[in-house]
């Protein structure tokens, strides 16, 4: 590729001994650390747990680098999403599961050690697997979602967690994604391309509801993911069925703006055809663009499939494949403090590091 080879993406692949069902970046306290989360998951046992990990570089290149283990806690359920609190000073990792149950883990700022645990495990919280977890801010509100159509807020107290309950379908919804926009707003995701955009500071709580029937009863339609940019919290970008990611605008609510998929009316095909697992904004991509951005405009997405693409999206342009695996990537997160790089977890049980140039 032009520019030489010091301007290839560089991929380190760690084999692990365990199934990975989610990765994500820990924001150190010193610029010098790197440490990374991995949910893992024992058939052979039925065990599961968070691990904590150093990711460190031999000097000089090209040695690549090596994870160190720091720190583990095990479930007593299998984790179904995880989320990490970006505040170096005091890092919180927030796990949910498939019994219901909802763990809050405070880490040491330092050693990236797990120190405390506070959970909710109480069948009247979730009834069956959560399906979906967002932190808001500095770590201390939880939106959790799940299979029992439920969606509680759950706050972090002096020595305990504290939960209400927002709204209970009585199963007759089942919520898929959550993702906070600000404060007080979030936006929920579930079966057939439905969004729903939730105001704490109004009664019922739900304000805006995007029914998906703009696929003409094409696919199921299941959501998958839910990403909102900080400073543009009007757009949710989501990832699901059948390869498709698009974007809700809350300016203009009646249709999608797709990005790839079912709908999409390009002569390039998409990048995936099978489920998106995960989509997120690609902060990277944004700043070595030197075209400037109206508010209408969607900004670059990467998103990951069942059939093992790891692609960014950018509205108007043909799709950039940045990883092609033969198996499914499950899930992806970019470094908050390093976005051009991207950790991945594989269905081979292992897990992929890529820089970026």
């Amino acid at each position: 590729m032009a520019g030489g080879e010091e301007r290839e993406i560089k991929i380190h692949r760690f084999p692990q001994s365990k199934y990975v069902d989610a990765v994500r970046w820990l924001s150190p306290l010193s610029a010098f650390d790197r440490f990374i989360v991995l949910a893992l998951h024992d058939s052979d046992s039925s065990s599961s747990s968070l691990e904590i990990h150093a990711l460190n570089h031999q000097n000089p290149n090209p040695n690549p680098p090596n994870l160190h283990l720091q720190s583990s806690w095990i479930s007593h359920s299998r984790i179904t999403s995880l989320k990490i609190s970006q505040t170096p000073q005091k890092p919180l990792l927030v796990a949910s599961t498939l019994a219901g149950s909802l763990h809050f883990l405070f880490t040491d700022p330092i050693e990236a050690s797990l120190e405390s645990e506070l959970s909710i495990d109480d069948k009247s919280f979730h009834r069956g697997p959560v399906s979906g977890i967002d932190l808001q801010g500095g770590g201390f509100e939880c939106v959790s979602v799940g299979e029992d159509g439920r969606v509680n807020l759950v706050s972090l107290g002096e020595s305990k967690l504290n939960y209400r309950r927002v709204f209970d379908s009585q199963g007759l919804v089942s919520y898929t994604a959550a993702r906070w926009a600000s404060p007080a707003e979030f936006a929920t995701g579930s079966l057939g391309f439905n969004l729903q955009w939730w105001d704490q500071r109004k009664p019922g709580g739900i304000v805006s509801h995007f029914k998906g029937d703009w696929d003409r009863g094409t696919t199921s339609g299941i959501i998958h993911s839910i990403d909102i940019h900080p400073s543009r919290k009007h757009v949710c970008v989501v990832g699901g069925s059948s390869g498709t990611v698009f974007a809700w605008d809350l300016r203009w609510q009646k249709q999608p703006i797709i990005l790839s998929g079912i709908g999409l009316n390009e002569a390039a095909p998409p990048p995936s055809e099978s489920e998106v697992w995960e989509v997120q904004y690609d902060s990277h991509m944004l700043s070595s663009n030197t075209v400037s951005s109206t508010s209408a405009r969607i900004l670059p997405i990467m998103m990951c499939s069942e059939d093992g693409i790891l692609a960014v999206l950018e509205q108007g342009e043909q799709p950039l494949d940045v990883l092609a695996e033969p198996c499914s990537i499950n899930g992806f997160d970019i470094d908050p403090q390093n976005p051009s790089d991207v950790i991945c977890n594989l269905e081979w049980e292992a897990i992929a590091i890529l820089m970026r140039p």
